[in-house]
């Protein structure tokens, strides 16, 4: 007998097992169709974001960071530690761990949720009032029927052309997160987010780490203010050589490891490095869908069409996620689920695309929600700037971690908050209060109103907003 579901879920990355828990919680019958296996072979739910990205390359940058607060930070504190080592085989163990706890976790909540998961990879038949899905695992293929199909099979590593990838020697994200030990030298192709936090890994743990970014500017989507202040806190504070304005000729293995071809303004180059990260964004994984058996396309970058809703030109057929326009971001992919989800259910769910915060995990993190100066300058916005320092704020004195600012921009008629950006320890937890201030339309008066917990690096946060009114209490 054929399985059938009201909604049919393609994908159980951060977007499709969200957006399959919160169908369930709405009272429809669910399946969601999952592929991922481990290393081991185990299948596993989370995709990408849970078992090689979002987690264990957070769970890797705090064990990186605690080692290098043991080395080089602790001493200011009176704290001395003497012959201190690193064992990556235990570091990689414990990331393997929480990865393990977290995908089972979901696992556990798919059976709460009286989800259905079904293994195998899923491929459209048929559409019409029931749509067809056929999904083929290691038991063979059987067809399942839906009323709605959530498709939310998210994104894969871009590849360079030339360049073969053995996860060994020369790496994507996925082999950047299981170096056996730590390489002297290592080269990363791409100084972007993934680029930056890899690279920001194996720097901590001992490796010569050398960036090389093909656009002329570090960091342009980032508030120029917070790309020229990490920018000097990579470099010259941290010793990430970062090269820009390149151009990759080629990369190849040797006895030695890899040597990269490249070209910049000074001509040809070579950079020789022992590991090779390939680091240059996420493309659709939209590949073996089936999409045309209803009538669905890709555009020209691999993206799925949808209105501000996330529904396809197909009646009953929507995409969220990475398959979509929009930054590539687990907490939009969520937040895109749950409004599918009440959408069906006749609900008015929505997502606010100008208030989707992001975050960089390095040390210290970046984040950012809202318009940077330069997008309200070439939009012709009035505006007014607020800025505060960690350098003069207690708790982060306390810390010792005093890098960074938080900086805001408020309209200069209304006072709407249209910005926030922060680059400094917890800029990643900071960042919340602005998007919820964002979120409700709130002045830079109404932070600046609210009492905050001192002392707190909270309070930056506070002051930035005073400090749009040139009122800042403690600068």
């Amino acid at each position: 007998m054929t399985k059938r579901f009201d909604v049919l879920v393609i994908g159980a990355g951060p977007g499709g097992y969200i957006a399959s828990i919160r169908a369930a919680q709405l009272g429809f019958s669910v399946g969601c169709v999952e592929k991922w296996k481990t290393p081991r072979g185990e299948p596993a739910l989370g995709g990408t974001c849970l078992n090689v990205g979002c987690i264990p390359s957070k769970a890797l940058l705090e064990s990186s960071e605690n080692y290098e607060r043991v080395v080089r930070k602790l001493g200011e504190h009176g704290i001395v530690a003497q012959q201190v080592t690193v064992d990556v085989a235990k570091m990689l163990a414990r990331k393997d761990r929480i990865v393990a706890k977290m995908t089972g976790g979901i696992a556990t909540l798919f059976k709460k949720n009286k989800i259905e998961w079904l293994q195998g990879h899923g491929r459209f038949v048929s559409g019409g009032d029931v749509i067809k899905i056929e999904v083929t695992g290691d038991a063979g293929a059987q067809t399942v029927e839906a009323k709605h199909v959530i498709i939310a099979t998210g994104s894969k590593a871009r590849r360079l052309a030339g360049i073969e990838v053995d996860n060994v020697v020369i790496a994507d994200n996925e082999g950047a997160l299981s170096f056996d030990s730590v390489p002297k030298r290592l080269g990363v192709i791409g100084a972007g987010v993934i680029g930056l936090e890899l690279g920001s890994v194996w720097r901590r743990l001992g490796a010569q780490v050398t960036l090389l970014e093909a656009l002329p500017d570090f960091l342009p989507a980032a508030d120029h203010a917070v790309s020229k202040e990490a920018w000097k806190l990579f470099t010259r504070e941290q010793g990430l050589d970062i090269r820009l304005g390149v151009r990759i000729l080629g990369a190849k293995r040797s006895g030695k490891g890899v040597t990269v071809d490249y070209e910049d303004d000074q001509g040809r180059q070579s950079l020789e490095c022992d590991r090779l990260i390939v680091s240059v964004g996420r493309v659709p994984n939209t590949d073996g869908l089936g999409l045309e058996a209803v009538g669905l396309s890709v555009d020209a970058r691999g993206f799925i069409e949808v209105d501000e809703h996330c529904r396809t030109k197909v009646p009953n057929v929507y995409a969220i996620g990475d398959v979509v326009r929009g930054p590539m971001l687990a907490h939009k992919a969520e937040d895109e689920g749950v409004m599918v989800a009440e959408r069906i259910a006749g609900q008015a769910g929505h997502v606010n695309y100008d208030a989707i915060p992001w975050v960089i995990y390095t040390a210290p993190e970046i984040a950012w929600v809202g318009k940077t100066e330069q997008q309200l300058k070439s939009e012709g916005v009035e505006y007014r700037s607020g800025r505060f320092p960690f350098s003069i704020n207690g708790r982060a004195l306390g810390q010792g971690e005093v890098a960074g600012f938080v900086k805001i921009l408020a309209d200069a008629r209304t006072d709407r908050v249209l910005g926030v950006h922060i680059v400094g320890t917890h800029a990643s937890e900071l960042i919340a209060e602005a998007t919820m201030a964002m979120e409700f339309s709130a002045s830079s008066e109404d932070i600046a109103r609210i009492c905050h917990p001192h002392p707190s690096l909270s309070e930056a946060v506070r002051e930035a907003a005073l400090a749009v009114d040139r009122r800042a209490l403690n600068m």
